[in-house]
């Protein structure tokens, strides 16, 4: 696709505004229910256990079939499996609208989940092939990021007003017409690739060993709030999910056309990232569940105010992520954005630590309202992450990075919920007993979720450090030594190679470290004889020398 043309360009950034939407769809419906939960427990009549269902069964589904879904991307098309994603979704809600009984509800948030999981895992795939241009990439990953992180927090505000003002139902009824616009408008507008084929890569084995050792990973977390962490039930369950995975990675290592091959971890820049990503989902996510725990059991907010007490959080994000952390990554490169964008996020948890125990002496503009100004470290975070998450991908292993990535962030928020919860609420028991009153023993509870939440922003950036050193000029492979798929695509012929070659230093100062790119040209180096069409495809762009590996 020529970058060039107008009317060519004017679809890619159509073609991104439709992918945003299908992914503010889904964002926003995982954090929309949870306001509503109260409602529906009253009308189906769910137990009080039976009703976190409602929440894990579309956690598990999505978080577990996402790397089969990126798969599936590579081999079907991207395309594809976006728009019939989309559509399971959309019609999973109308399901979930029209439930009658408890059973219902669950089984279509299932469905929800397992539609939501195919529409996630190729979205940053799509767009690491639709801008090659590391400037436009970085902006469009920038829109991306500014998605999921205002759609969380928006998510929280419309459930509440739905649900006061309408009904519970109103809340996944307010999908159709969203999810059908969208379907129409990315069968028309959305590039259409065919794919490798199932022949080329359908790892059936490996596809039942992952998906299954996810889905059971995932059910053992979310249900340590019922049976604990050492119970035997939990560690039983834990033994099996690990040994389905390490099958799993055995299968990986051997089959001919593996589901996810592991050249993708021999790039130190996309390893490091998924890890990283691994602990600042982890104390980020559980933050958002926290706070808002805090603000309606001690504060005694209600479900709509305590959604607009954290709108600040969403809109410093949303700018940060969509105006700032491009033009920043532009000059400093991802690594440094990321790190200081992680310096905010501890030091905004940190801050809440001091947080009265009377909450009467707690105000909002003093106690609250900076750590929501410092969640603006989340708009540096979650783009730099992205881009180096997806750098080292082959074109031809997008989706599966992709799907990589996503697994990360479900995992890591399904595990620092479970884990931030359970010890806040061991806390508050234990503050309990010694004779503190109520306010003051959730209080410490959410004191030390908050602190351990600052802890993993910490580990993040130390492991930044260590993992994501700057790249030298040269740059890094893709794991196999081909073009990646975050890297420019290089243009055939003399003419392509040598506006490449010269447009190096202004890629450089301008584009956005999104590319993961290969080894920069400069101006004394001989020109090579023209090459064949196969070699031709390997070529790479060159990228700055501050920009990580």
């Amino acid at each position: 696709m020529n970058a060039t043309d107008p009317q060519s360009d004017r679809s890619r950034w159509f073609a991104l505004a439709i992918l945003c939407t299908g992914a503010l769809m889904i964002i926003l419906d995982g954090s929309i229910v949870t306001v509503a939960l109260p409602a529906i427990q009253r009308d189906l009549g769910f137990s009080p256990a039976d009703l976190t269902w409602t929440v894990n069964a579309y956690m598990i589904a999505f978080g577990g079939l996402l790397l089969l879904a990126g798969r599936l991307g590579d081999l079907l098309g991207r395309k594809r499996v976006f728009v019939a994603g989309i559509a399971l979704f959309t019609a999973a809600s109308l399901l979930c609208g029209l439930a009658a009984e408890p059973w219902m509800l669950i089984a279509a948030r299932f469905l929800q989940g397992v539609g939501g999981a195919l529409a996630s895992a190729v979205g940053l795939g799509m767009i690491v092939t639709l801008f090659t241009d590391a400037k436009e990439r970085a902006k469009a990953i920038g829109a991306f990021a500014f998605t999921g992180a205002t759609g969380a927090s928006l998510g929280q505000v419309l459930g509440g007003v739905l649900t006061d003002a309408l009904s519970w139902h109103w809340i996944f009824f307010i999908n159709l017409p969203i999810g059908l616009a969208t379907v129409l408008l990315a069968l028309r507008v959305l590039p259409g690739d065919r794919g490798v084929g199932l022949a080329a890569g359908a790892d059936v084995a490996g596809a039942l060993l992952v998906t299954s050792g996810l889905m059971l990973g995932v059910y053992t977390i979310v249900e340590t709030e019922s049976h604990g962490w050492v119970s035997g039930r939990t560690l039983g369950s834990a033994a099996v999910a690990a040994a389905l995975l390490a099958g799993f990675v055995l299968r990986q290592a051997r089959a001919a056309a593996p589901l996810l091959p592991l050249r993708v971890f021999r790039s130190r820049t996309v390893a490091g990232a998924n890890a990283v990503q691994l602990l600042v989902i982890s104390g980020m996510f559980a933050f958002q569940i926290v706070v808002a725990l805090y603000m309606q059991q001690v504060l005694g907010y209600g479900a709509a105010e305590t959604g607009l007490a954290m709108l600040p959080a969403a809109l410093t994000i949303g700018i940060t992520s969509l105006l700032i952390s491009a033009r920043l990554v532009a000059r400093f490169g991802e690594r440094s954005v990321l790190l200081a964008g992680l310096v905010l996020l501890a030091l905004a948890l940190a801050l809440l630590i001091r947080i009265p125990r009377d909450p009467a002496e707690v105000s909002y503009a003093t106690h609250l309202l900076p750590t929501m100004l410092l969640i603006s470290g989340g708009g540096l975070v979650l783009p730099s992450m992205t881009a180096l998450g997806m750098s080292g991908a082959r074109q031809d292993d997008a989706g599966v990075v992709s799907g990589l990535f996503n697994t990360g962030q479900q995992i890591g928020g399904a595990l620092g919920v479970a884990v931030l919860t359970t010890l806040a609420a061991g806390r508050t028991e234990s503050l309990a007993a010694a004779g503190e009153g109520r306010d003051a023993a959730l209080t410490g509870g959410f004191q030390l979720a908050f602190g351990i939440g600052a802890a993993l922003v910490a580990a993040a950036a130390v492991l930044t450090l260590v993992v994501l050193r700057p790249r030298t000029a040269g740059g890094p492979q893709s794991p196999d030594g081909g073009t990646a798929a975050g890297g420019g695509v290089q243009k055939a012929g003399a003419q392509g190679a040598g506006a490449e070659g010269a447009g190096a230093r202004s890629a450089g100062a301008e584009g956005a470290g999104a590319a993961p790119g290969a080894s920069a040209a400069t101006a004394a180096t001989p020109a090579a004889p023209p090459r064949p069409a196969a070699d031709r495809r390997r070529t790479r762009r060159p990228v700055p020398a501050t920009t990580p590996r």
